[in-house]
C-alpha cells in the first residue's frame, strides 16, 4: 500500500482503484478529504491569478497607451476568455466576484504587479472598473 507522503501519484491511483472497487474501508479518508478541499482551493487560486493578470494588463493599457501592442491585447483577450470559461465550468466561483475582501486582495496584487511592470506608482486605491466592463470583450480602458 502506498502512502500519501511517499508517493502522492501512486497513492492517488490506489485510492481511485479502491473507490471504484467499492473497498471503502481501505480508503485514506483524512487525506482524501484534504485533496478534495484542495481542488476547490486550486480553482480559487486560478481565478485570482487570472484576474490579477487581466487587471494588471488593463492598468498598463490605460496608463501606458504609447506602449499598447498586440501582446497586451492578446493577454487581455486570453484572460477574459479563460476567466469566463472558468466561471462557466465552476459557477460557485462567481460568489468571489461579489466579495469585497477578495477584490481588495486581487487589487493589491494587481497594483504590486503593475508598479513593477510599468515603473509607475500612482494607481487607484480600488478597482475603478465594473465586473461587466472587465469581462466585456468590447471594452478597453482609455
Amino acid at each position: 500500500m502506498h502512502t500519501y507522503d511517499n508517493d502522492i501519484i501512486a497513492w492517488a491511483n490506489e485510492q481511485a482503484h479502491l473507490l471504484r472497487s467499492g473497498r471503502f474501508d481501505c480508503l485514506d479518508i483524512v487525506h482524501l478529504a484534504e485533496e478534495i478541499e484542495d481542488v476547490g482551493k486550486s480553482e480559487q487560486r486560478e481565478l485570482a491569478h487570472r484576474m490579477a493578470v487581466l487587471l494588471t494588463h488593463l492598468l498598463k493599457w490605460h496608463y501606458q497607451p504609447e506602449r499598447r501592442g498586440a501582446s497586451w491585447e492578446c493577454t487581455i483577450r486570453e484572460q477574459r476568455r479563460a476567466l469566463t470559461l472558468r466561471l462557466k465550468r465552476t459557477p460557485s466561483l462567481k460568489a468571489m466576484l461579489r466579495d469585497p475582501d477578495w477584490w481588495e486582495e486581487i487589487w493589491a496584487d494587481t497594483i504590486a504587479a503593475a508598479s513593477v511592470e510599468t515603473g509607475l506608482g500612482q494607481f487607484p486605491k480600488h478597482c475603478p472598473w465594473s465586473v461587466n466592463d472587465i469581462f466585456n470583450d468590447e471594452w478597453w480602458p482609455e
